[in-house]
């Protein structure tokens, strides 16, 4: 990928100033009369997403940025598609945002998904790191954020089990991790009888698979857990076409689990880590799991299917069971599990889950600190009783009468997650809608909070 942030300029660059609302008509009233005309042009009164290119007689001068109050530095997303392609720097600013955070959502701002494009990697601005910005740790901060968002973009043809394999042993390699797979009839001899029972119906190339990468020697274990359903038709309970159009999305979770655990690589905490990847493509064929099934679990615990379009849980218990084999410090599951979230927090804010007080509060901490929204959800256990199965140890569809999906998903997932500190989120990771600085597709939820919560809790 092209760098949006670059350690020095290469040619001549053009400033950013960076205008609040309140200091906005100083700044103007200070400009020579042909760049004051120039801002009025643009209407620009230092509000949040505003800009006003001021040009001199060889080109750009300044370029006036609105931060409005100036307390978002994300909002600054959308920066680079209303700059033309070139270079620029950041002036100081007193006051907020940080230059630091300013430059890490430049980087993220920058990102295309131009795979299958005629024209593709075409310049965009680019940005002079400003002095002082740890430059290695925002790339891999935006890097991993761009692999998990160029995951979930991919279409599932291009992205099937077998191609996470290949892109999780790439980051083991790179990072010296160790990585273990077991795929298709071996996952029944290994323990892993839920992923099976998933993924059994597709294609022999594309079988499912249980993706292990183990990395560092020493610290608390952290085990990071994925969900990757690299396709969902439903199975037999098979979705509607408009529910399967986004559903190369469904491996988000295993998506966002190598990305924070990239993050955690290359920064070298002192911690041992866990990545789990339970991969499988949810498909119809005369072999596919059935409605009124009882599977077997890697815990012992028998799961009666109720629904085959809740596979997600299927596999990510398995995973959670191992994870617990673990003895993990703290385990992080990430799943784009259930439309009820969506209804729950809408498409912008991270679903979570934890019993563990003292973990939302840090969560929720860092959260704010990097403008990655969350929301914590309850864990609210009057309503297991939904998931009790009459002929099974619990079922993978709650009653109706509990209504609140996105809680009982969780609840299902409780009885699998190792003991201690224990967080699920249950993710959209997807832009419904297309603004700048957020592009229509994949997204990455929650996974720059967390590293910054890890970073804090074990560096």
């Amino acid at each position: 990928m092209s760098e949006a942030v670059i350690p020095e300029a290469d040619g001549p660059a053009a400033p950013l100033q960076l205008v609040g609302s309140a200091e906005a008509d100083g700044v103007l009233d200070a400009l020579p009369q042909r760049q004051r005309v120039q801002a009025d042009v643009a209407r620009f009164k230092g509000k949040s997403g505003e800009v006003a290119t001021l040009t001199g007689d060889t080109g750009a001068e300044r370029v006036l940025v609105g931060v409005g109050d100036g307390a978002s530095a994300m909002a600054l997303r959308a920066l680079p598609s209303r700059l033309t392609p070139g270079l620029y720097t950041l002036t100081p600013r007193r006051g907020g945002p940080e230059p630091a955070d300013v430059a890490l959502a430049f980087a993220l701002g920058s990102y295309r998904f131009d795979r299958y494009k005629a024209r593709r990697g075409e310049p965009g601005p680019r940005l002079v790191a400003p002095d002082g910005l740890d430059l290695a740790e925002l790339r891999a901060v935006s890097h991993a954020c761009a692999l998990a968002r160029d995951m979930i973009n991919t279409p599932a043809a291009d992205m099937g089990a077998r191609q996470i394999e290949t892109i999780a042993r790439e980051v083991a390699e790179a990072f010296g991790a160790r990585a273990s797979v077991v795929v298709g009839e071996g996952l029944l001899d290994a323990g892993y009888p839920a992923v099976h029972a998933v993924g059994r119906a597709a294609a022999p190339d594309r079988a499912p698979r249980f993706v292990e990468l183990s990395w560092g020697d020493s610290g608390p274990m952290v085990a990071l857990v994925g969900k990757g359903v690299v396709f969902d038709t439903g199975g037999l309970d098979i979705k509607p076409s408009a529910g399967m159009r986004t559903m190369k999305k469904d491996m988000g979770g295993a998506a966002h689990a190598l990305a924070l655990g990239r993050m955690v690589m290359a920064a070298n905490l002192p911690v041992r880590l866990a990545v789990l990847l339970p991969v499988a493509e949810n498909a119809i064929s005369g072999d596919a799991m059935r409605p009124g099934d009882v599977l077997n679990s890697r815990k012992g615990l028998t799961i009666e299917v109720g629904n085959t379009d809740a596979e997600g849980r299927l596999i990510l218990a398995d995973a959670l069971a191992r994870a617990a084999e673990l003895e993990p410090d703290l385990t992080i599951d990430f799943a784009t599990l259930t439309g009820a979230a969506r209804i729950a927090v809408g498409p912008d804010l991270a679903p979570f889950y934890t019993d563990d007080e003292g973990l939302a509060a840090e969560i929720e901490a860092a959260s704010k600190a990097t403008e990655d929204p969350v929301w914590r959800m309850p864990l609210w256990s009057p309503y297991d009783a939904a998931i009790d199965s009459d002929i099974a140890d619990l079922k993978n569809d709650p009653d109706p009468w509990a209504q609140a999906g996105s809680i009982t998903a969780a609840l299902f997932l409780r009885r699998f997650a190792p003991k201690g500190a224990w967080v699920h989120y249950d993710i959209f990771a997807w832009n419904a809608r297309s603004r700048p600085g957020w592009p229509a597709g994949a997204e990455a939820q929650a996974v720059r909070g967390l590293y910054r919560m890890l970073k804090t809790r074990y560096a």
